[in-house]
């Protein structure tokens, strides 16, 4: 069973310092959430510098936040509402972005943070230093 968004589409003003900085520089913002959505395996960073490029070089960013949109309906069952995610990505691109960083806040993740902090929140443990034997060189 699916379940709706927390927000609608064009509820971006619930969070009106992500709208402003979505508006600014949505790399960052496609950055936060693309870290949260794969658990850490690739940073803000690299995401938000993929997603820059894209931009640059052929206007087709939206592809891959309609990738990642898809990704997170997938690990959370929501809705493919109002439309086809790629759609919607297509067209309202920037409203997408908002919603989704608004959904993980809405489910307790803080996507500023990035992920090994909301891992340690989410119950998935610590990230923490792997552990020293005898004889081996301690901080």
């Amino acid at each position: 069973m699916t379940t709706a968004w927390s927000t609608g589409l064009c509820d971006c003003f619930e969070d009106s310092s992500n709208c402003c900085l979505t508006c600014c520089c949505p790399c960052i913002t496609f950055g936060r959430i693309a870290e949260v959505v794969d658990e850490g395996t690739t940073s803000c960073g690299t995401s938000g510098t993929i997603y820059s490029i894209l931009c640059v070089f052929t206007g087709c960013q939206w592809i891959l936040g309609c990738m990642y949109r898809s990704k997170l309906r997938q690990k959370h069952t929501l809705r493919d509402e109002p439309c086809n995610d790629c759609l919607l990505h297509c067209c309202c691109h920037y409203c997408a972005l908002c919603q989704e960083y608004r959904e993980l806040k809405h489910r307790g993740y803080d996507p500023a943070n990035g992920y090994p902090r909301n891992l340690s929140s989410h119950g998935g443990g610590v990230v923490g230093m792997a552990p020293t034997g005898p004889g081996e060189m301690k901080r």
